[in-house]
């Protein structure tokens, strides 16, 4: 089948770029020095702390790590699938797949399964990983963590149809600065209305959820974190990205798989409809 095809050639492509050896590098240099930290922390915290009293730091510090690694999971997924489509119209390599029997959607479609899987190996090695160095070496696990690398999984699907729409018509540069600006506005969005939740400010609020439309990642990793910690505070002291005064609705879920699949219908119509 030509989609799996590609979807294979895809991960060799980014393998023979070094693109997925050096994110791997990297991903184990993070959990090596989080886990080296975490090590001295509980280590200390075990002499000063005692009972239950415990759970508090273990849990900011394994949400910090997951946090963390939330970040990097969306930025490799712009990173590796950034030049996917519009790298290869400048350099003129794309022509050359298209005087093939290779359907554009297919070629699409194909690409997109390659860099998912990639995602979903990123995400079981940084945030599964944070986890399990904190498992093994306190014994602590945080709650619904199928659901919650789900729900960081879907985030790193929807940085990467933004990346790959963007593609079709804007340079690699313009591409890369379009997609991490989106996420950038969601950020920011989302501490809009978390602030405005607190306060009672539903203007506030209101320009989170729109920001949330835009671009729902942050709202993802709001939902993720209520799942892995659903004890989280919610005060205004302790506002920060491991709180969350407004509860995302399970309806966001919904929407941004949607979301993805009408970004991918987009960068089809605008991947056939360009001339090449």
């Amino acid at each position: 089948m030509p989609v799996l095809t590609l979807a294979r050639l895809t991960i060799r492509e980014t393998q023979r770029r070094r693109i997925l050896w050096i994110g791997a590098l990297m991903g184990f240099a993070f959990l090596l020095i989080f886990g080296l930290g975490f090590h001295f922390i509980y280590q200390d915290l075990t002499r000063h702390v005692s009972g239950d009293e415990i759970l508090i730091p273990l849990r900011f510090l394994t949400l910090a790590g997951i946090y963390a690694t939330n970040f990097l999971v969306v930025i490799v997924a712009v990173l590796i699938s950034v030049a996917t489509i519009s790298g290869e119209i400048e350099s003129h390599a794309i022509e050359s797949l298209l005087t093939k029997p290779i359907a554009r959607w297919e070629l699409l479609a194909g690409k997109w399964l390659g860099y998912a899987a990639i995602i979903l190996l990123f995400v079981l090695l940084l945030p599964g990983g944070v986890m399990l160095i904190v498992y093994l070496r306190s014994g602590f696990l945080l709650s619904n963590i199928v659901a919650g690398l789900a729900l960081i999984y879907l985030e790193g699907l929807v940085a990467l149809s933004v990346s790959m729409a963007g593609g079709t018509r804007l340079s690699t540069l313009a591409n890369g600065g379009f997609a991490f600006m989106l996420f950038g506005i969601a950020f920011i969005g989302g501490w809009v209305e978390q602030i405005g939740a607190i306060l009672r400010n539903e203007t506030a609020v209101d320009v989170g959820i729109l920001t949330s439309l835009i671009m729902p990642t942050e709202v993802l990793w709001k939902k993720a974190s209520t799942l892995l910690e659903p004890g989280l505070v919610s005060g205004f002291e302790f506002a920060g990205p491991f709180s969350v005064s407004s509860q995302p609705s399970d309806a966001m879920i919904v929407y941004s798989v949607i979301y993805i699949f009408l970004l991918m219908l987009l960068a089809l119509w605008l991947f056939t409809t360009r001339d090449i």
